[in-house]
């Protein structure tokens, strides 16, 4: 994956300049805080919520990887 597909998936390529001029890359997108999107020119309150959502969608996919028994531990088999 990379950033221009990714912003694109989410109907938000408008923003992949802005992404590329400030050198955010795939690593660093579960980093994103709100305050980083407004300093990338993101100002529509919709789009930053797009965005915080599709973040942490990352966030938990990352944490699964990391920790693929948590899941299963939760959620036990009958």
């Amino acid at each position: 994956m990379n950033v221009a597909d990714w912003l694109c998936t989410l109907g938000l390529g408008q923003y992949e300049a802005a992404f590329r001029k400030n050198s955010v890359t795939v690593d660093l997108l579960p980093n994103l805080t709100p305050e980083d999107l407004k300093d990338l020119g993101i100002t529509l309150v919709g789009d930053r919520r797009r965005l915080l959502d599709a973040i942490s969608a990352l966030r938990a996919r990352a944490d699964l990887a990391d920790n693929p028994r948590a899941t299963s531990a939760e959620h036990p088999r009958p």
